[in-house]
């Protein structure tokens, strides 16, 4: 078992490797239970490492602390936001339909195809 200091490298301290390393990598694969071949794995890591450094670009940036959050950069107002719509429960008019289209129909159920799966350890 990997300890959580050797999981997630501490990204201020220059002496550490910044990103997965292929230990991290291999157990996270073994966790997912993929099944990659070579030049599968080397490059999904670098690309997993490719997205750290942008992420950690985007922290170096300094945002003054009374700037409020939003998600797009625009106040949500009513005069720049649509208004929210209400939840409500709306029930499928025709769902044979959607039944009808399926390959294969047991009982008014669809019938998917049985993936064997081993249990992971």
């Amino acid at each position: 078992m990997l300890s959580k200091e050797v999981i997630v490298p501490d990204s201020t301290d220059p002496s550490r490797e910044s990103g997965i390393t292929e230990e991290i990598f291999n157990h996270l694969v073994e966790l997912a239970a993929f099944e990659l071949e070579d030049e599968q794995a080397t490059y999904l890591r670098q690309e997993l490492n490719n997205q750290l450094k942008a992420i950690r670009e985007l922290e170096a940036i300094k945002i003054d602390d009374d700037i409020p959050i939003t998600s797009h950069g625009v106040p949500y107002t009513p005069a720049s936001s649509l208004p929210l719509r209400d939840d409500t429960i709306e029930p499928c008019k025709e769902p044979g339909e959607i039944v009808n289209q399926a390959p294969e129909i047991e009982d008014g159920y669809i019938v998917v195809p049985d993936i064997p799966h081993e249990e992971l350890e």
